[in-house]
């Protein structure tokens, strides 16, 4: 494994995720005006909506109880196990983001379901943010086989199998990982 390429690759990867927020910030900035139709009324649009919509919306709500109980216990886990560990604690704020509710051009149901898509992705990307620093202080080790849209530090951990000085370079990620609230 050659651990600097590894990191040339990472930075790479920074680097054009970086130039694409900057990209598409430069399209929002042109784009100061509502360019929807018009405001569909509330009635009309539920009044339009397909049945199985309407007969499934009880479910995709639902969900909300066990989000908020997610949030609940990994947020107190963060603040009771992090400074214990060592290990910056995730800023929920930059993963749970509310924005889209000032759309004009969106109806009081539309927000909400924007609010409720922007809190359920947003809490999964905290989460697993939460989750992935902790995988780094007490297992940072990568999978036998490939896993699909693993978390940015992963490519970092340890090659399955790969046992030889596992106490230092282990101990080397958790060092890393404490110092990242200082970069």
């Amino acid at each position: 494994m050659d651990h600097d390429r590894i990191e040339e690759l990472i930075g790479e990867l920074e680097k054009t995720e970086a130039a694409l927020y900057e990209e598409l910030s430069k399209g929002a900035q042109k784009i100061r005006c509502d360019f929807a139709e018009e405001k569909i009324p509330l009635l009309r649009y539920i009044a339009e909506a397909k049945i199985g919509y309407v007969l499934t919306a009880p479910v995709i709500y639902a969900m909300i109880v066990p989000a908020l109980i997610m949030d609940l216990f990994v947020s107190l886990y963060q603040a009771i196990c992090f400074p214990v560990y060592g290990i910056p604690k995730a800023r929920r704020e930059e993963y749970i983001v509310f924005d889209r509710h000032r759309l004009k051009y969106l109806n009081i149901l539309q927000k909400l379901n924007c609010l409720y898509c922007a809190y359920f992705n947003g809490l999964v990307a905290y989460v697993r943010e939460i989750a992935s620093r902790t995988e780094q202080f007490w297992c940072p080790i990568r999978h036998a086989r490939r896993v699909r849209n693993v978390h940015r530090r992963y490519w970092n951990f340890l090659r399955y199998g790969d046992g030889k000085d596992l106490r230092e370079r282990w101990h080397r990620l958790r060092e890393d990982l404490k110092e990242e609230e200082k970069r």
